[in-house]
């Protein structure tokens, strides 16, 4: 009996991550929780408890694992919609600490290391200033001044 938990454990919890890299609309996941569920209510019956105690223990915790899973796949849904965004290059940002040689740019919702640009002849980009991506290095921004006409909307 103890083998069949173990195994209903490891099924269970192996579905629910290979629900999360395979897109299974949401079967694996409900195979998962039957399995979690299954052996939940197998545990608490080797314990000693009776079906009314297990079926109390096994349903509301499958419920919250269906409902996670739901909430999961629904957002997952929803991203699949969305355009992928193609890079960072050319996209325009806004400098937040002085890249003097080297600062931070905010571009996109998210804070870069930057460095500025070969190509740029300006010595310091102040804080408040707008910037174009020109290359990607690791996770360091090649960043040259906006033109008047890049940053207009």
């Amino acid at each position: 009996m103890t083998a069949l938990i173990v195994a209903l454990l490891v099924t269970g919890a192996s579905l629910l991550i290979a629900e999360a890299h395979v897109v299974s609309y949401g079967l694996l996941g409900a195979a998962g929780v039957a399995a979690l569920a299954a052996a939940v209510i197998l545990a608490v019956q080797a314990a000693g408890g009776s079906v009314v105690i297990a079926l109390a223990v096994a349903v509301p915790l499958a419920l919250m694992a269906t409902a996670l899973v739901a909430l999961t796949a629904r957002r997952l849904v929803r991203l699949a919609g969305r355009p992928a965004k193609a890079g960072l290059v050319g996209r325009v940002g806004v400098v937040r600490h002085d890249v003097a040689p080297v600062g931070d740019v905010f571009v996109d919702g998210e804070l870069w290391r930057a460095r500025r640009s070969w190509m740029d002849d300006e010595l310091e980009l102040g804080e408040g200033e707008h910037v174009v991506v020109e290359r990607v290095h690791g996770l360091t921004l090649s960043v040259r001044r906006a033109e008047e006409w890049e940053v207009l909307p």
